[in-house]
């Protein structure tokens, strides 16, 4: 295990000489020209472009829009950091100077602080090569939000031309008092599922109903079974969530439509719980187009599979170590396994250990106005990830620099 006073150090020089306002420029160009998933095209060449500057041998299209670059120094480790690029289908409403440009697109999940994050610590570890030792791989990963990216990588061969990790390290921009780091030993992030359920009816006038099998009556008897899936087939000690976020049927008031689509999203912590769950939801849409006399089966897919990030328990405790010797014991705490999502952990080779930790982000000011005694109150009255007035402070661009730097080093030679 390495020394925490010791990386602390060494990414006290790795980062004394990085340009804030530069990485400050750099942030809001990306803000202001967001880009969606497998979209990245001008932010992937804006990373590159620094990677080459700092002397990386870069790989561009990888996975579609992905960037890798490789820094060698010496016989080491190697040590891979991650940062997703893609943005949101959401209007902004910030007001910032620098907002979104591009019309119903907007970095409302920080991505655009996790690039800058990424091209910081780059640049830091390669001004520093001489004082490490060991291989530094820089992934800026397409489409987090649509949860293909890491895969689309995996199956480009990200792990077969690359070197292969002995560490994963990534971040994420939280809600919270801007400058705190969550971390989370073992579970950290839930599996999530996207379920689309398209329910087939006989469409028709709506002056003769009795011609008709209406999906749409059928559909909303399935949202409303649905709701007692969690409540009443899952134990009370396990967390899950199941949402309907979409039900679309129909295109005017007196005609019947042929068919009704739904869309689900599951977030579980157990795999058994969520087969459990998988199980009943293919049993109430089947049961009910049954019951309804539906004339075919209804069609029940599943896509944008997340799995669980469950981070390496040791190497947790390794880099919050060198955090709190770095920002200070109270900077560091457990906020516990969350229920969102993401799909960091699926670029990580069989057996090779991750950790990922939040970085809260929210301005003083805004936390200071939100009524509530302490963080589990307060966190729900700010802007939070996907807001479209979701705007993290700056003030955390070097501390969330140093914290990948830090990860790095710890194993670095």
């Amino acid at each position: 295990m390495s020394d925490p006073a010791a990386v602390a150090r060494r990414t006290r020089e790795a980062t004394a000489q990085l340009d804030a306002a530069d990485l400050e420029g750099f942030y809001r160009d990306l803000h202001r020209h967001p880009e969606l998933a497998f979209a990245e095209h001008r932010t992937a060449a804006r990373l590159a472009t620094r990677l080459r500057a700092a002397g990386y041998e870069v790989t561009e299209g990888v996975g579609r829009t992905g960037v890798v670059g490789v820094l060698r120094d010496g016989d080491g480790p190697v040590v891979w950091l991650r940062a997703d690029m893609d943005a949101l289908p959401v209007k902004e409403a910030t007001g910032l100077e620098y907002a979104s440009t591009v019309d119903g697109v907007m970095h409302a999940c920080g991505h655009d602080l996790h690039v800058t994050w990424l091209a910081g610590a780059a640049e830091a570890l390669a001004a520093a090569r001489g004082s490490w030792s060991g291989t530094v791989v820089v992934v800026g990963q397409p489409a987090e939000e649509r949860g293909g990216g890491a895969a689309a990588m995996v199956a480009d061969g990200v792990h077969e031309r690359f070197p292969r990790p002995d560490a994963l390290f990534g971040q994420h921009a939280a809600p919270g008092p801007a400058g705190l780091l969550a971390h989370t030993p073992g579970l950290l992030l839930s599996a999530s599922d996207d379920i689309e359920v398209v329910v087939h009816g006989v469409g028709g006038h709506g002056s003769r109903p009795e011609t008709t099998v209406d999906p749409l009556v059928t559909a909303a008897y399935i949202v409303t079974r649905l709701q007692s899936v969690v409540s009443r087939e899952v134990a009370a000690k396990d967390s899950a969530v199941l949402t309907v976020g979409r039900f679309h049927a129909g295109s005017q008031a007196n005609v019947i439509p042929a068919e009704a689509t739904l869309t689900l999203n599951l977030r579980t912590q157990d795999p058994t719980v969520r087969e459990r769950i998988l199980t009943a939801v293919r049993r109430i849409v089947t049961g009910e187009c049954q019951a309804a006399g539906c004339p075919s089966p209804p069609e029940i897919t599943l896509s944008a599979e997340f799995p669980n990030t469950v981070n390496d328990a040791a190497l947790d405790a390794e880099v919050a170590a060198a955090h709190r010797e770095l920002f200070g014991a109270g900077a560091v705490f457990d906020f516990g396994p969350a229920m969102g999502s993401e799909d960091f952990s699926r670029l990580a080779p069989p057996g090779v250990p991750y950790d990922y930790w939040f970085v809260t982000s929210t301005p003083a000011a805004v936390w200071d106005a939100v009524p509530g005694a302490d963080l589990a109150e307060k966190i729900g009255g700010v802007p939070s990830n996907h807001s479209p007035l979701f705007a993290p402070d700056l003030g955390v661009l070097l501390p969330g620099v140093r914290t990948l730097v830090s990860a790095a080093l710890s194993r670095l030679g």
